[in-house]
């Protein structure tokens, strides 16, 4: 049976590698109170939370994981303090300054869910540099929710029917639940297969909404900046266990 204090490698064994998930989405939840347990500031626990995205991505890309889907800044973010959601963004583009190459090389793609128009000029400017530059990559592809909601996203895919609906692109009666997907951020994506959420809550929080359905759910009462390779790899094992149906018996 899977332990944490096994080493990577005994966890690794028992995985199958032929029923690894597609699409994994993760809720990178916590940090601030990572932080406070040890008496620092908000945004200590956000620059460890980003150790952890880089474990957690090389991890995924490593294993053969095709899409992983992090939970970066919600639509919500903003009614923090100033001082902490501009303490996000120069995170956000420290994290891509420092491992953009190295994803390039690594064949990973990075995409955006979310609205990027709304991010100050800085990091808007990082993340677009990073999505042209893996635009072509044909590995892994690395979803980014960056002032993202899944609700909006929904309001985001409606709008885009409805001008290709006005242009005559498509006949309404031809709507039905898979092709209004590629109206979303995800457009082309499978949905995801897995869902983590570290932290010890026990709530979507507006992520995804559309996309989850039939998804599996790991929660774990880890601390993000404590989520480590190993945690990942237990939550795979962990849903391998399960008999998904998908409505059917």
């Amino acid at each position: 049976m899977a332990d944490i204090n096994q080493t990577i490698e005994q966890i690794k064994k028992q995985i199958d590698m032929t029923k690894l998930p597609k699409h994994i989405a993760i809720i990178m939840d916590g940090n601030g109170r990572w932080a406070k347990k040890r008496l620092l500031p908000r945004n200590f626990g956000h620059q460890e939370g980003m150790e952890r995205v880089v474990e957690i991505v090389g991890a995924a890309s490593s294993l053969g994981i095709q899409h992983l889907s992090l939970y970066a800044f919600s639509t919500e973010n903003w009614k923090r303090p100033m001082e902490e959601v501009q303490g996000l963004m120069k995170i956000l583009v420290q994290y891509i300054r420092r491992e953009l190459d190295k994803l390039h090389k690594n064949n990973v793609k990075i995409q955006v869910m979310g609205d990027i128009e709304k991010l100050p000029q800085f990091a808007k400017e990082e993340v677009i540099r990073a999505i042209e530059k893996t635009s072509k990559n044909t590995g892994m592809i690395l979803n980014i929710g960056l002032n993202y909601g899944g609700r909006d996203e929904i309001i985001f895919g409606i709008k885009n029917l409805l001008i290709e609906l006005e242009m005559g692109k498509i006949n309404i009666d031809e709507l039905n639940e898979i092709n209004f997907s590629n109206y979303l951020y995800t457009k082309g994506q499978p949905d995801p297969d897995l869902l983590i959420r570290p932290s010890g809550e026990l709530r979507l929080s507006n992520f995804m909404l559309y996309q989850i359905a039939y998804t599996e759910f790991y929660f774990s009462d880890i601390l993000w900046p404590d989520f480590t390779e190993k945690h990942l790899l237990l939550s795979i094992i962990d849903y391998q266990k399960r008999n998904r149906r998908f409505g059917g018996i």
